[in-house]
C-alpha cells in the first residue's frame, strides 16, 4: 500500500511539517494554513514541491542549525519573524530574491524603529549563513542597507535604583532586580539559574559550556554579598529546578518579568504625578468617555454602566497612560548595563568587566562607554588622570 506523507506538528518549535522525500518541509505554526498549503503541495508535480533554491528551504536549514547550537530564546527570536517571512513569500527562490521583496514585507507592518531594524537583519543574517555553509554561491540580500536601531542608553545610577526600590515590595521581583543590578548578569542567566548551578562557596553561579551564551565556554557569574545572601536563600527555599519564580511559584519568563517591570513604573509615575497634582482634565475624560464601552456584564448580565463609573474608568485609564509617560522606562538589560557603566566608574578595568559580564573582549563595552561620555565629573576626572605624573 502506498504511504502518503502527512502534516505533523514538532511541539519544541510550535511549528507544522510535512516530509517528503527524506526532507520536513515547514508548514507554518496555523493548523489550517498548514494543512492547506500541504494539499496545495500534493496537487503539483512531485519535482516541484521544494527547490533546491528555495528561501523557504533555505530558511528551515537555518532554523533547524539555530535549534540546535543556540539558545531557545534565540531561536524563538528568529522563528517569529521568518516565519512571516515565509507567508509572505512561500514560493520565492534564492535568485528572485531582491531587496526590495524585503523592504515590502517589512513595510506592512508598523514596527517601531528598533523592531524594523531587526526584521531586516533576521533575513539578511539568514542568507549570509546559507553563503557559509555552501547553500549558495552568494546572498542576493549582502548589499542591502538594514536601518539603524533606536539607542536606549538608560544609565541607572545608583541613588535611582534605590528610589524605584521605594516602589517594589519585598520578593520576588525584587530579589530579581537587586540580584541583576549587583552581578550585571544577562536577563536568560538570572532566569534560567538552576539550584545545580550554584557554588556557594565560591559565590558564584556556573553554566555549563551547553547552557551558556554562544556554547563557547561555562559562563561564571560572580556575586557580591546582596546577591550571595539572596542565592542562598533561594537556595534554602527551592525543590528542584529554577531558583528565581514569581509569586505563583513559576519561573519567570521574559514577557511576565517585563509586565512586572512595567507594572514598576506605572507606580513611579502615579507617585511623581500625585506630587506634581497632575491629573486628566475634564475635557480629556470627556473625550475618552467617548471611546468606551457603555456596558458591562455584571454575574452573567450585561448592564449599562453608569455616568459616575464612566468618569472613573475614563480617569482611571488616562492616569495610568501618563504615569507610564512620566517615568522612566526600565528592563533587566538596563540593570545590565549600569552594572558596568558602575564598575568602570569605580575604577575597574575595561577587560575584567567585559569577562565579568560574559563577553570575550572589551569591544563589546562600546556601548557602556556612551553612559560615561554624560557623566562630566567623571570625564574630567578621568582626563585629569591621564595627564598625572
Amino acid at each position: 500500500m502506498a504511504h502518503f506523507p502527512k502534516p505533523f506538528f514538532k511541539k519544541a518549535r510550535g511549528l507544522w511539517y510535512v516530509q517528503i522525500d527524506r526532507k520536513q518541509i515547514n508548514l507554518g505554526p496555523d493548523r489550517d494554513e498548514a494543512f492547506r498549503q500541504y494539499h496545495q503541495m500534493m496537487s503539483q508535480p512531485r519535482a516541484d514541491h521544494v527547490s533546491p533554491e528555495s528561501v523557504v528551504a533555505i530558511i528551515d536549514s537555518f532554523l533547524d542549525w539555530v535549534y540546535k547550537n543556540r539558545a531557545p530564546d534565540t531561536f524563538e527570536w528568529y522563528r517569529h519573524r521568518l516565519q512571516r517571512f515565509v507567508i509572505q513569500y512561500p514560493e520565492m527562490t534564492v535568485s528572485q530574491l531582491r531587496p526590495f521583496h524585503v523592504e515590502q514585507w517589512v513595510g506592512q507592518y508598523d514596527l517601531a524603529v528598533t523592531t524594523r531594524h531587526n526584521y531586516f537583519r533576521s533575513i539578511k543574517t539568514c542568507l549570509k549563513w546559507a553563503v557559509k555553509q555552501g547553500y549558495i554561491q552568494s546572498s542576493p540580500l549582502k548589499d542591502m542597507e538594514v536601518p539603524s536601531p533606536e539607542r536606549r542608553e538608560v544609565y541607572i545610577p545608583p541613588n535611582e535604583f534605590n528610589a524605584m526600590l521605594v516602589h517594589v515590595p519585598v520578593g520576588p521581583v525584587r530579589d530579581l532586580l537587586v540580584t541583576t543590578y549587583h552581578t550585571g548578569c544577562r536577563p536568560q542567566e538570572s532566569l534560567r539559574l538552576m539550584d545545580r548551578y550554584v557554588e556557594l562557596g565560591k559565590a558564584r553561579w556556573v553554566f555549563p559550556q551547553n547552557k551558556s551564551k554562544g556554547k563557547r565556554a561555562p559562563r561564571v557569574v560572580y556575586l557580591d554579598d546582596e546577591a550571595l545572601a539572596i542565592t542562598k536563600r533561594l537556595l534554602a527555599e527551592s525543590n528542584g529546578g529554577e531558583l528565581f519564580r514569581n509569586t505563583l511559584g513559576n519561573p519567570w519568563t521574559k514577557d511576565s518579568i517585563n509586565c512586572a517591570v512595567d507594572r514598576i513604573r506605572i507606580r513611579m509615575g502615579k507617585a511623581a504625578l500625585k506630587s506634581a497634582g497632575k491629573e486628566p482634565t475634564d475635557e480629556e475624560i470627556a473625550k475618552r468617555i467617548k471611546k468606551l464601552k457603555k456596558t458591562k456584564r455584571a454575574k452573567g448580565i450585561e448592564k449599562v454602566k453608569t455616568a459616575a463609573e464612566l468618569r472613573c474608568e475614563a480617569k482611571q485609564k488616562l492616569f495610568r497612560n501618563m504615569a507610564y509617560a512620566a517615568a522612566p522606562r526600565y528592563s533587566l538589560y538596563s540593570l545590565r548595563h549600569s552594572w558596568a557603566t558602575n564598575a568602570l566608574k569605580s575604577g575597574v578595568d575595561a577587560l575584567t568587566v567585559a569577562l565579568l559580564m560574559g563577553h570575550r573582549d572589551p569591544a563589546m563595552l562600546a556601548r557602556v562607554y556612551q553612559h560615561l561620555s554624560h557623566s562630566p565629573d567623571h570625564m574630567l576626572e578621568q582626563a585629569i588622570r591621564a595627564t598625572d605624573n
